[in-house]
């Protein structure tokens, strides 16, 4: 067996309910992390599990995995943005199951040299692939009008105005590199009283998602999702902020629709079983707190062809 680490997998049974993998169906892990649902998969029946993760510190895992199940195990180093091409090119059709899981995975948090976190003072980067623009080079570099717009934009932020005033005037005196240094600068646009989440917390999360692109290479995913995925095949989706739930959400609300194809046969693509999302139980938020805003939504696919969504029609700009 694989051994545990740190990392534990949100609304992982409830997942796998919904998942039902069966013996010799091919499912897709797209956040692979430290394989808390790929194990999950392979371990139920003898089926196959093809995985992705943008980080390349998850190749490592992805080897242990190898060695373990053998030909039941592909691992890519790619994102969403490029799943297309590689099902294209591994001629890999009629998928039986996606899993998505959006959060950023314990590994990438507690790794203070990474920067996604503000309880530890780290380097300002954010990056989850490593390459690319850090969260430095925007914090110094960007306008105060870009990064307002980021931080309200990817962070439903109400003063992200203020905030981007406030960063602008601080980086004119000292470059600001650190997790700590810009959390101080947000938390002091803020009145000193007690806030259920930590105030730079939207900050952060806006940058992040700027840095990697994250709400594009999201739809790309669930694009390329709906094109490989077998009739009766299911998509899932974890979400763990307001910005990504409400694509997913108006994402199954189009798909789900039969005004989805426009001909004398009007139907949908996915038709999806819970209005509501599944949110994790109290039990499993007392014993993992990072699991308490997450929420799982999935569609199961008809019959139809798909056609590409953008992210306008998503309500993204």
């Amino acid at each position: 067996m694989i051994e545990k680490t740190g990392h534990v997998p949100v609304l992982l049974n409830e997942v796998m309910n919904v998942l039902e993998p069966k013996s010799m169906k091919t499912y897709i892990d797209a956040t692979f992390g430290n394989g808390g649902y790929s194990r999950k998969i392979l371990e139920t029946l003898d089926c196959k599990v093809i995985a992705i993760d943008r980080d390349p510190l998850a190749i490592n895992q992805a080897k242990k995995f190898k060695d373990e199940y053998q030909e039941r195990f592909e691992f890519f180093n790619y994102k969403f943005s490029q799943l297309d091409n590689l099902l294209e090119s591994l001629g890999t059709k009629n998928i039986d199951g996606f899993v998505f899981d959006l959060g950023v995975s314990s590994m990438q948090i507690d790794n203070q040299d990474r920067g996604f976190s503000f309880q530890n003072d780290g380097k300002l980067d954010m990056r989850m692939s490593q390459d690319g623009s850090t969260a430095e080079e925007i914090i110094n570099e960007y306008s105060e009008t870009d990064l307002a717009d980021i931080i309200f934009q990817y962070g439903d932020e109400r003063k992200s105005r203020k905030i981007a005033k406030k960063i602008v005037s601080e980086r004119i005196n000292k470059r600001i590199t650190s997790t700590i240094e810009l959390a101080k600068i947000v938390s002091s646009c803020f009145a000193k009283k007690y806030y259920k989440s930590h105030p730079a917390t939207k900050t952060f999360q806006a940058i992040r998602i700027f840095v990697n692109k994250e709400i594009e290479e999201l739809i790309e995913g669930l694009n390329a999702a709906t094109k490989f995925l077998a009739e009766n095949g299911k998509l899932c989706i974890v979400t763990f902020h307001s910005i990504e739930d409400r694509i997913v959400k108006n994402f199954f609300k189009i798909t789900g629709s039969k005004n989805y194809i426009s001909n004398e046969n009007r139907e949908n693509l996915l038709f999806n079983f819970k209005n509501k999302p599944i949110k994790p139980s109290d039990q499993e938020i007392s014993d993992n707190r990072r699991s308490r805003s997450a929420k799982l939504r999935y569609g199961i696919r008809n019959f139809n062809n798909s056609k590409v969504i953008s992210s306008n029609e998503l309500g993204f700009i």
